[in-house]
């Protein structure tokens, strides 16, 4: 996977489209990330019998890896991600500017 947690992306399709977000957390063998404010869904829950009261709780569902982008810190645009060998280590590089993420 090309992203990793604490990445800044975008998303790029669905009902989010346009929203930003640092990545929380990633699902690597399923190829799904989390996102705080993306991918939002409603759960109400069921009050116990003594005494607890129902309530409706704002959770976020996982999306896919493939309806986002990632935001290069250095130029800050909407980029795909490359890799480079510098050093005898193999790391990520910007497709715009070149610059190593």
């Amino acid at each position: 996977m090309k992203l990793r947690k604490n990445d800044e992306v975008i998303v790029t399709r669905g009902k989010d489209k346009g929203k930003k977000a640092k990545i929380e957390k990633i699902f690597a063998k399923k190829g799904k990330l989390v996102l705080p404010g993306v991918g939002e869904y409603k759960r109400h829950v069921k009050g116990n019998m003594q005494g607890q009261a129902s309530d409706i709780l704002t959770l976020n569902r996982p999306i896919s890896e493939t309806v986002v982008a990632l935001i290069c810190p250095k130029c800050k645009k909407q980029t795909r991600v490359g890799f480079a060998m510098v050093k005898d280590k193999k790391v990520r590089v910007c497709k715009k500017c070149g610059k190593e993420i």
